[in-house]
Parts: C-alpha cells; sequence; structure tokens
C-alpha cells in the first residue's frame, strides 16, 4: 500500500482528517522538561498520548529539530507515533540536485512522507517521488502573507504560478503518491485548485492560530479518502494557559495532566468541526 492508502485507512478508523503538527519549539514546551535528555521527545510524548485518537497523521516540522540532540528528539518521536499507529508526514520543504537532493530523500527511511519545494523543477525531486511507497506533498499555494509575492504571478498562459504547480505536480503524480500544499487561508484558491486536480489529496495548513477557513479545508481536503487539515500551535500550546498558573509558582500535582488534556481536547474539537463539513 502506498502512503496515501495507508492514510485513507487511518483516516477511516479514526473518523479524522486533523493532522496534529508536532512544532515543539524549546522556547514554549514546559519549562519543567528542559530538564530532560531530550526534552522535545518528552513534549511530544505526552502529546501524542493525549492526542493520537484523534490524528490522522502528526506532522512534525524539521526546523524544530535541526540543532544538537534535536534529530534523535524527533527519531524517537517518529518511532512513538508510529507505534500508536499513526503515519507521519515530515515538514521539511527539501528539494535540490544530485547527490543533494538523493541525500533529502532518504530522510523518506524514517517518516511516512514529506513536503517538497517544486521551485528546482521535476528533477530536483526525482528521489522523492521515485519512492513509490512514501507521500510527497509538493508545496503549491502557502498559508503565509507572502506567498503572492511569487506564486500568484500570472504567466504568459494565463496561469498563475501555483495553477501551473498544481498541473505540474499532476503530471508527476505517476505513483500515485503526489500530493499538494495548499493554504486555508486561501480559500477561494481551494476550491479552484480541487476543481483543477480533482485526484490530488491536499495538505492545508493554516487552521487554528492563522485563522484559515474550516470549512473550506474540510471540504477540498481530500481525495481518494486520504487528505490533511494541519494544526500545530493551536493544538499543541492549548496548554499553556494552565502551564502559565504553574510559571506563577502554584503547581499542583495535576497541572501536567492539565497541560496535555488540553492538547487532546484541541484536537478532538477540531475533529469535530471538520467533520461538519466532510
Amino acid at each position: 500500500m502506498n502512503f496515501f492508502d495507508r492514510l485513507a485507512d487511518r483516516i477511516a478508523a479514526t473518523d479524522s482528517i486533523v493532522s496534529v503538527g508536532l512544532d515543539a519549539d524549546l522556547d514554549r514546551i514546559p519549562d519543567h522538561l528542559h530538564d530532560r535528555d531530550l526534552p522535545q521527545w518528552a513534549f511530544n510524548r505526552r502529546i501524542i498520548d493525549a492526542t493520537y485518537e484523534h490524528a490522522a497523521a502528526y506532522k512534525p516540522n524539521a526546523a524544530f529539530y535541526e540543532h544538537p540532540g534535536g534529530w534523535a528528539a524527533l527519531e524517537e518521536t517518529i518511532a512513538y507515533a508510529h507505534g500508536k499507529g499513526v503515519p507521519v508526514l515530515l515538514d521539511a520543504k527539501r528539494a535540490d540536485i544530485g547527490n543533494t537532493t538523493r541525500q533529502y530523500a532518504d530522510l523518506l527511511e524514517m517518516a511516512d512522507a514529506i513536503t517538497v519545494n517544486p521551485y528546482m523543477g521535476r528533477d530536483s525531486l526525482d528521489p522523492f517521488l521515485s519512492r513509490e511507497e512514501a507521500g510527497v506533498f509538493v508545496l503549491c499555494r502557502t498559508s503565509n502573507p507572502g506567498a503572492a509575492d511569487l506564486q500568484d504571478l500570472e504567466l504568459d498562459s494565463g496561469e498563475h504560478v501555483y495553477e501551473r504547480v498544481a498541473s505540474l505536480a499532476d503530471l508527476w503524480n505517476g505513483n500515485d503518491n503526489v500530493g499538494l500544499v495548499v493554504g486555508a487561508t486561501s480559500p477561494d484558491e481551494l476550491e479552484e485548485l480541487r476543481e483543477q486536480v480533482p485526484d490530488l489529496p491536499f495538505l492545508v495548513p493554516g487552521v487554528g492560530a492563522q485563522g484559515g477557513d474550516v470549512e473550506a479545508a474540510a471540504t477540498y481536503a481530500t481525495a481518494g479518502g486520504a487528505g490533511l487539515v494541519n494544526s500545530s500551535r493551536g493544538i499543541i500550546f492549548a496548554g499553556e494557559e494552565s502551564e502559565g498558573r504553574a510559571a506563577a509558582g502554584d503547581r499542583a500535582a495535576d497541572d501536567d495532566e492539565q497541560y496535555f488534556r488540553a492538547a487532546g481536547q484541541a484536537a478532538k474539537r477540531l475533529k469535530q468541526q471538520l467533520n461538519q463539513y466532510r
């Protein structure tokens, strides 16, 4: 089974298209976890325990783990998620040429899927696309305000750049392992791209802290039973209010439980919101 078949099975089993973004920012995880050898792993383990029943996938962003000790924490996190039966999408946005991109593609030895940048063209993505069992999400229309600087430019053909990327990704989908990253902050583009490429699953970031359109995200994310809507900070740091009380000096025995319980509640709440429109 390829990644999207496995993801569709996970979505059906959990009745959820929620991707939990494991952006374990060392500046935001609870202070007491910094006493551990791998504080990000300690944090992620508790987040996974609290959220896995509602998670179709986990999406750690590689940038938060590119420091001494970070990669070990990421490997532990991925193995633990797999032990819970949850696939892992590594948000790495990689692409290059020659030996470099082949090295980047080796990240798929531990993760189930990866995000890639199409700016350098097809040859920069070949080592990812050739891994038939792995998922490859191509950046298309992202959720950040500056996305319009390049992605909205109009080509001589009349297409926008993001529309050309979607067309190319559709052509590159020879192994049925290609999806698109399309932000929830651009609901009109979400709808248009779903019409343009009806068979490509979407990874839709931007709900939660970025205020993206939940209805559009849920309506257009999936194709063939596969697709994801991601929330990172809105889930994993949902317990910061209780942590703030503890930091003020009144930590009770159950403060940790409350902190991580809030993440589980946030994941469940997003699942329920999304399921209204699926």
